[in-house]
């Protein structure tokens, strides 16, 4: 290619950067759009670096005028730079037909829900709702030991919270007759049989790859007889295996249980039941019974698609389009029950709905609202690429739903008494808000105030500083309290306005929230508090309101048999 051609280019690119960045282009920022217009002609970039860095010096040594007028002329197309907004919308399915796509969200009632929970259920409801099709809860209760009743509500709870609707809802405890006849047909094929070995015997056999001799003894007629055994006393703690292939790869195929005996009393069938179906097989058979066309889960259960598929096969049930996409992880904020229940149990944490955990519960009582955490969920898109993002994403998208509808109010930490002298009495009607249809509040004035401490620590007797919105005050005596003198209400250029509240004002902790976790250790220092006094307005609003602190922040109030205290939510 001539070189004409690439200093045409850089030329175009450098006079469109310098009109863009006050007169003077960036050569590597030059260069890379240079690179991407000419990549397709296979230009390598050893021919085009010094072409740009010869343009960009003489393109930078014209006036702005000139750079504007050359611009004009040789790419018009180039003057403004257009602000695409991004597409948050999810890809198409495959296989999928209007009307007839079903989706779940399969929870297990075994805790609150978190923001890993969200993203699986805004992305079902969201298809379902997508392709006018059905979407349903199924909550995964085949696992006693953690199931709790109180779980079943509050999971219902925090998705109507979020805004997830469903069509149906049931309980995988529903259908146990259903699984156990599909697991007599397994037996009866000589495609499962039961296992009587010790645990420790089972996983070594599994990593070996090396069935034991339960593999041929206990199927068929013998099979279907010890299962029946296991249906009829728990005293029988067997398991029920699949006949997979235990030379496979996948080590997830290596014959996996289907059914083992769990004595705990379930929360809705008490003691009818004692033999419960695995994941596995659980997972899979009611994602094809209930209808399912698309399941979505974590890609952390990628080996195990092959049992999945593998299981409804020999059954010879209908197979749904199984679908995976990552796990959302926010750093510093444990998802896993794991790390979160023992932060409780040693009263580290203040319970399931503390501030500083990603549970729906946690952020909303922070703050976040759902609409935030919906739009959070779709910019992360479908992906199964593993990513951990920072809180600070939630925090923007947050602030652009609070920003144009909560009210403002004026909050002092750190307060320092302020008596001005000759101070005149003043009714003031501040707005609550920039859009004056929100209204505003009514404050009555005297000579005494409250103002930030860290403000105080900078001002010097002789300064003059302004009271925001109300007037000016020259610094006359300074100790532990403030005294200064009136000094008008004209606008004084330069001069540090400073927020305050009056005598009548209540005291407010606001607790600050950081990140739980450092790495794998908890972190001591992330709850704060944060010490000062608010306009006595805010005991006006309703607890749960959520409004803006100018200076501070974003905080959602709360009103507490103690009194009112305030949760921070960002800036």
């Amino acid at each position: 290619m001539s070189t004409q051609r690439i200093q045409r280019e850089a030329r175009k690119y450098a006079l469109q950067n310098a009109v863009l960045f006050n007169g003077k282009a960036n050569e590597k920022a030059v260069t890379g759009k240079v690179i991407a217009a000419l990549k397709k002609d296979g230009v390598s970039p050893g021919e085009i670096i010094p072409v740009v860095s010869q343009v960009v010096k003489q393109v930078n040594a014209m006036s702005p005028d000139d750079q504007l007028t050359e611009l004009t002329n040789l790419a018009p197309e180039l003057l403004h730079k257009e602000k695409k907004e991004k597409d948050f919308s999810l890809p198409a399915l495959p296989c999928a037909e209007k009307g007839k796509v079903v989706t779940r969200f399969p929870p297990e009632p075994n805790g609150y829900l978190h923001i890993g929970h969200a993203k699986a259920a805004i992305i079902d409801s969201e298809y379902a709702r997508l392709y006018d099709g059905k979407f349903i809860l199924r909550f995964d209760d085949t696992n006693p030991e953690n199931a709790l009743l109180e779980f079943y509500d509050a999971q219902k709870e925090d998705l109507h919270w979020l805004g997830v609707e469903w069509d149906s809802e049931y309980h995988t405890s529903d259908n146990l007759q259903t699984h156990y006849k599909l697991a007599e047909q397994l037996i009866r094929q000589k495609d499962a049989y039961v296992c009587k070995c010790a645990s420790e015997i089972i996983r070594e056999g599994r990593f070996h790859g090396k069935p034991c001799a339960c593999q041929e003894q206990y199927t068929g007629t013998t099979g279907l007889d010890l299962w029946k055994q296991m249906l009829a006393s728990p005293e029988n703690p067997w398991i029920l295996r699949l006949h997979g292939e235990m030379n496979s790869e996948n080590t997830a195929m290596r014959d996996p249980t289907l059914f083992r005996v769990i004595t705990a009393k379930h929360p809705l069938t008490n003691e009818k039941y004692h033999v419960w179906p695995t994941y596995d097989f659980a997972g899979a058979v009611e994602d094809s019974i209930s209808g399912v066309t698309h399941p979505f889960r974590t890609k952390e259960y990628e080996l195990r698609d092959e049992v999945y598929f593998k299981i409804l096969s020999l059954l010879h049930l209908r197979t749904p389009h199984l679908m995976e996409f990552s796990r959302l992880s926010i750093d510093g904020m444990p998802v896993s029950k794991r790390k979160i229940k023992p932060l409780i149990e040693q009263g580290l944490v203040l319970g399931f709905d503390d501030v500083r955990l990603p549970t729906l519960r946690g952020l909303k009582r922070r703050g976040i609202v759902p609409e935030a955490i919906k739009q959070f969920v779709l910019q992360q898109g479908f992906s199964k690429v593993e990513s951990i993002v920072d809180f600070s994403l939630v925090e923007s998208v947050n602030r652009k739903y609070l920003d144009p509808k909560v009210k403002r109010y004026y909050y002092v930490p750190d307060p320092v008494q302020l008596t001005v002298t000759d101070a005149p009495k003043k009714t003031m009607n501040i707005p609550l808000h920039p859009d004056a249809t929100m209204g505003d509040r009514t404050i009555h004035t005297s000579s005494v105030f409250f103002i930030p401490k860290d403000d105080v620590q900078k001002m010097n007797i002789g300064d003059v500083f302004r009271l925001k919105g109300l007037y000016n005050v020259k610094i006359t005596k300074k100790n532990e309290t403030i005294q200064g003198s009136y000094q008008g209400e004209s606008l004084i250029a330069e001069t540090a306005k400073i927020q305050w509240t009056t005598q009548e004002f209540i005291p407010l902790k606001i607790l600050v929230p950081g990140l739980i976790f450092t790495g794998e250790n908890f972190n001591p220092e992330s709850l704060k508090e944060l010490q000062g006094y608010a306009e006595k307005a805010i005991t006006d609003l309703p607890s749960g309101e959520i409004v803006q602190f100018e200076r501070v922040g974003f905080v959602r109030l709360e009103k507490q048999p103690s009194g009112w205290v305030g949760f921070f939510a960002h800036k």
